[in-house]
């Protein structure tokens, strides 16, 4: 059993581990970089190290240094969360080499999974069915417009190392496929320490619906069932629902036996999910294998019960799954907003500063998980999630209904945040009616900020609006009521 793991990330998501590491009985160690010195997590922890100052490749993503500090502090462990050096398979395998367990796949499945190519390769063999792309990373551009001809417009550039809607580019035309190319691998290089690229077909009017699984080191595998992911900006998901309100019975049983049979195919253990692009006929596409904990856990649990990072942990020491299929039962639905230090009326783009107030919601069926507080100044360097709200309900409609009314309870000033955008969207009545796809917020968000004439025609509602209301005003005081 371990006494204590070291937490080599940050944020909200480094909070929510350490949770759990406390309820298992479990020390934590936390590292920071200075402009995270006073974070929370670094106050939760038993002890803290510094990575120093400078970018993520010089703290967050310092394989060497924070090693270093695991060994210091006597760490069994190593949790890495999601991004930074979550799949990093040099980073699981110097683990090993040190003697310390790294919470997560063995080094070899992060090889198999973090070369997206040779995993999608993997699946065509287990006859599993696979979006058409490049066969090995792009690292001629001669070449890469070669393949992008073949494919066919539009496409899209991935990173290799990918995840979380980094190193992502739409090209709709080749004049276009060399600058997207250029960005895409400096984003991927700042997010992973990697910036090697390939292409693949872009699927459009899609819905990203991906299944959580959880595997053991003897064989053993269930799915916690699935989590619908369309609503995205920039490729990077905003709000996921569980479960999807596209499937039906009979494709969510297909998809999860999919979803099995991928993990299988490369003899996965640990937390990990199987995502998909499903099209308007109900055809299902794999997508990729993430070898880590998402971001939209959360609803996972609240509607199966099941505390997945525990459950990583207790795959990690040895254990063998508690559970059967037969054991998980999903009750109700559940939704999670990501809140982002994001300003939606400037195009979201980041807003930093010190938290000046911070009210949080609660009540039945609501959870809050954040890595801030009253007085915590956001800082620039990193993704700029610093929330997420998470509700339950009975139903997906009361699910919904309170979601608005947490976030109606969210307060956070001295920033800009998304909190106005995502009571919008749950607001939305193609939102709330499941009619939506990965183009949702740039049909129905995006581009009616960009038509002036969507302005004028709200304006005319809210005239029309109150003339009805001051219609029906006067006739009530006539009839003297």
């Amino acid at each position: 059993m371990f006494k204590k793991i070291l937490i080599a990330n940050r944020g909200e998501i480094a909070v929510r581990i350490l949770r759990a590491c406390h309820e298992l009985g479990i020390l934590v160690v936390a590292v920071y970089s200075e402009s995270d010195r006073g974070a929370l997590h670094v106050r939760y922890a038993d002890e803290a190290y510094s990575l120093g100052s400078g970018p993520s490749d010089e703290t967050y993503l310092a394989r060497d240094k924070i090693l270093g500090i695991a060994k210091e502090a006597r760490a069994d462990a190593i949790h890495p969360g999601y991004g930074f050096l979550a799949e990093n398979r040099e980073f699981a395998q110097a683990c090993q080499k040190e003697g310390i367990i790294f919470v997560g796949p063995s080094g070899e499945s992060l090889e198999t999974m973090g070369r997206k190519i040779r995993a999608k390769s993997n699946m065509t063999q287990a006859q599993i069915s696979v979006i058409p792309g490049s066969e090995c990373p792009m690292d001629d551009k001669e070449e890469a417009l070669k393949a992008a001809n073949a494919l066919g417009y539009p496409v899209l550039i991935k990173a290799v190392a990918g995840g979380g809607g980094k190193g992502i580019r739409r090209v709709d035309r080749g004049a276009q496929l060399f600058q997207a190319m250029n960005m895409a691998r400096t984003e991927a290089k700042a997010a992973f320490g990697n910036d090697a690229l390939y292409l693949e077909k872009y699927i459009p009017n899609a819905r990203h619906i991906e299944f959580q699984i959880l595997a053991d080191h003897y064989g053993n595998i269930i799915h916690l069932f699935d989590r619908e992911c369309s609503i995205q900006r920039r490729y990077q998901k905003i709000l996921e629902e569980c479960p999807s309100p596209y499937l039906d019975d009979t494709t969510r049983l297909r998809m999860a036996g999919v979803a099995l049979s991928a993990a299988i195919a490369i003899k996965y253990s640990g937390a990990g999910t199987v995502e998909f692009l499903v099209d308007r006929e109900k055809n299902f596409y794999y997508l990729e294998l993430n070898a880590r904990l998402q971001v939209e856990h959360p609803v996972t649990e609240m509607v199966t019960g099941v505390d997945i990072v525990k459950a990583q942990i207790r795959i990690a020491e040895g254990e063998r799954l508690p559970l059967t299929q037969k054991d998980v039962e999903p009750i109700g639905a559940s939704l999670v907003c990501r809140i982002y230090a994001e300003d939606p009326e400037s195009n979201f783009l980041p807003s930093t500063g010190r938290i000046e107030r911070l009210q949080i919601p609660g009540g039945p069926g609501v959870r809050v998980d954040l890595g801030i507080y009253e007085g915590y100044t956001v800082p620039i360097f990193y993704d700029p999630i610093i929330a997420k709200v998470i509700v339950w309900g009975r139903n997906r409609q009361e699910a919904i209904l309170r979601m608005d009314r947490a976030l109606q309870e969210l307060v956070i000033k001295g920033i800009k945040t998304t909190i106005p955008f995502h009571r919008w969207l749950v607001n939305n009545h193609r939102f709330i009616q499941g009619d939506f796809d990965t183009n949702f917020l740039e049909e129905e968000y995006f581009q009616r900020k960009r038509d002036p004439s969507d302005s004028l025609q709200e304006l005319a509602c809210i005239a029309t609006a109150i003339r009805a209301y001051e219609k029906d005003r006067k006739e009530t005081d006539g009839h003297g009521v």
